[in-house]
């Protein structure tokens, strides 16, 4: 298995205190990893550091190594605006831009310099079609985003996302403010991205985890308590912390 991202004795600072903790870990390729653990574990933060999110906070501090296909995330030479668009990120939130459906997904590829219409075009179906939302929209695209279901703004952001080509999507708990029907299509849709992206989720729930994650890592308190297969996780976790969590004694 051919690891995309790799991790090496990962701590971050929000000024003087410590929000992750010697993290080391490897991501493979072209699989769905999960993140859990109780809020303010670390988990959201862990998964900020990928596309250098948490740059933007006043005070941060990172050590230690974080390589992108043995390419270092953090070095000065790494261009930042690039990397987010080799790493997309979908909100919990649905954040659709106010514009119409059309305008959010060729806004990242116009703003990469793409300006030819036939090719957005083409762009704006293809992304719509991997986020399995083009038979319910093709012949609404001037409608404003705004007009779309919860379920479907999130589908766009996911299809937003895909417009840059990215080769790495992260989701930070992209069904927490989504009905089941939708949550369903959303856990759906990651099965089939996950043939052609790597894909990282934040997820407050721990059937989903278990439903769409092939491997699980479980934080707790800026540490990386256990990391392995998804069953072993749930089923045969190693740590006793771990077998707490996921039992629902804490958390």
């Amino acid at each position: 298995m051919s690891c995309k991202l790799l991790v090496e004795n990962l701590n971050l600072y929000y000024s003087d205190i410590q929000a992750l903790k010697d993290i080391n870990m490897g991501i493979d390729e072209k699989k769905i990893t999960a993140l859990i653990g109780p809020s303010g574990c670390g988990k959201s933060t862990f998964l900020k550091t990928i596309n250098r999110m948490n740059d933007l906070i006043p005070g941060v501090r990172i050590t230690g190594k974080m390589t992108l296909d043995g390419e270092d995330i953090y070095s000065s030479s790494n261009d930042v605006t690039l990397l987010r668009k080799r790493v997309g990120m979908v909100f919990q939130k649905p954040n659709p831009f106010p514009v119409s459906i059309y305008d959010n997904i060729a806004y990242g590829p116009r703003r990469h310099g793409l300006k030819n219409k036939g090719r957005l075009d083409e762009i704006v179906e293809k992304s719509l079609k991997d986020s399995a939302m083009w038979d319910e929209v093709k012949d609404k695209l001037k409608k404003s985003a705004l007009s779309l279901s919860g379920g479907q703004q999130q589908r766009l952001c996911i299809a937003r996302a895909l417009a840059v080509e990215p080769e790495v999507i992260l989701l930070d708990e992209p069904t927490s403010a989504l009905d089941p029907i939708s949550t369903f299509k959303i856990e759906d849709l990651m099965q089939t991205l996950k043939e052609t992206y790597t894909v990282i989720i934040v997820t407050h729930n721990m059937q989903q985890a278990t439903r769409v994650a092939d491997k699980t890592a479980f934080f707790l308190l800026g540490d990386l308590i256990e990391y392995d297969e998804t069953e072993v996780i749930f089923t045969n976790p190693q740590n006793p912390k771990t077998l707490e969590y996921v039992s629902g004694h804490f958390g």
